[in-house]
């Protein structure tokens, strides 16, 4: 896969057919199979980030065109004004936009740029954290002894990956925000799904994760 950094905000990658086939999927996945072609847009965005220290955070917008042989994504992230609620697009994708605004834009080979994440209006309840060894989850652990959550935690690829649930219902958005706080000060979070990491993960703790982790290493 090629990676092209555009700016702060804008990061550009080409992946062949070829590619798309070896990571397990077909053409038709991709199109038809919206869960597959999340799936693979994840793995290429965890693979952005790691090699293109780009980091998600906040509304992104996508654009795909289809090459003859495989796929050039766009991916920017939207700049949200001061009071954290409107989103300021870069002037690029305003004149995208217009550029395909006309009757070309009905055409297969695009996507309109539309947010696949947006923090402000729906809270967002399931998050993925890497880490390198499991010892790193023990401050997390013992900070949220208390708090209840649901945990789980893999091991993919050479690296670990704990997942966090949130309930809809017991938690509020500051029960969310602060113990998201308490995770980001130890771990990175990650676009890696639970969908992902079940599939092709080896599960270390399937449930209570941060507990046993405290009772096994703690």
């Amino acid at each position: 896969m090629e990676i092209e950094r555009i700016n702060d905000n804008t990061v550009k990658f080409y992946i062949s057919y070829l590619d798309v086939e070896e990571r397990g999927f077909s053409r038709d996945e991709i199109w038809f199979n919206r869960d597959k072609s999340e799936e693979l847009f994840w793995e290429m965005m965890d693979e952005v980030n790691e090699e293109a220290d780009f980091v998600m955070e906040g509304p992104l917008w996508i654009q795909v065109q289809a090459m003859d042989k495989g796929l050039e994504v766009t991916v920017t992230r939207a700049q949200l004004t001061k009071d954290g609620q409107k989103l300021d697009l870069p002037d690029d994708i305003e004149e995208r936009r217009k550029m395909f605004s006309g009757e070309e834009a009905g055409s297969q080979e695009f996507d309109e740029f539309e947010p696949v994440y947006d923090e402000g209006d729906t809270k967002k309840l399931e998050y993925s954290f890497v880490l390198s060894e499991v010892e790193e989850l023990l401050p997390i652990a013992k900070r949220l002894m208390y708090m209840p959550v649901d945990t789980a935690l893999y091991h993919f690829d050479g690296k670990y990956y704990m997942h966090v649930k949130f309930d809809e219902i017991l938690h509020s958005e500051k029960d969310i925000k602060d113990q998201l706080s308490v995770i980001t000060e130890y771990l990175q979070q990650t676009p890696m799904t639970i969908h992902r990491l079940e599939e092709y993960g080896k599960p270390i703790f399937k449930e209570d994760a941060l507990s046993n982790v405290l009772h096994y290493f703690g």
